[in-house]
């Protein structure tokens, strides 16, 4: 009995706080989790483990653990230690480590060079750090079907997403670094 209680508690107050996700966290553990368990099997294999996951308390206990741990970090650092990760990426030129600390993106190519990707949320703007530590943006989300790309010329040109807006910009910045050359 008390453990439906405590079962019972703790859902509401899981399920009231993810409503208030930009005040408490993003429960990325729990997150997770749940992920994982959609990429088990097929819907019954997934139901199955989802339902002992919440009889054995997997559920209960990444869900504390976000509660009152992860998003605590979360809120005080601005990173969530879940969402961190590094993963490498074999191409044709080698292989490229990236580093994503929930903020950006460390990039560095197979020769050692690196760079900084960092994503400004109040704006929407993705940016490419230069070697003194100043951001310089490159892409700004308008709306669901636009963006504003920068051009050769370091202008914010608008991009309409579609096959025929990316073609415009690829020409556009064809036309430009053909034009420096």
């Amino acid at each position: 009995m008390k453990k439906i209680y405590l079962t019972a508690a703790l859902a509401l107050a899981v399920g009231g706080s993810l409503t208030l996700s930009s005040c408490v966290g993003s429960f990325a553990l729990t997150k997770k989790v749940l992920s994982w368990n959609n990429q088990v099997g097929n819907k019954f294999i997934n139901e199955l483990v989802f339902f002992a996951f919440w009889v054995l308390p997997v559920y209960e206990v990444t869900s504390v653990a976000d509660l009152l741990v992860i998003n605590s970090i979360e809120f005080w650092s601005g990173n969530n230690p879940v969402t961190a990760s590094t993963k490498a990426i074999d191409t044709d030129h080698g292989r490229y480590l990236v580093k994503c600390d929930g903020k950006g993106y460390d990039i560095e190519a197979p020769d050692g060079t690196a760079m900084r990707l960092n994503f400004h949320e109040e704006d929407k703007t993705w940016c490419v750090e230069d070697g003194d530590g100043h951001d310089i943006p490159f892409m700004t989300f308008v709306d669901a079907n636009h963006v504003r790309m920068v051009t050769s010329d370091g202008e914010m040109m608008p991009v309409e997403l579609s096959a025929s807006g990316v073609l415009a910009y690829q020409a556009t910045a064809l036309q430009g670094l053909t034009a420096q050359k």
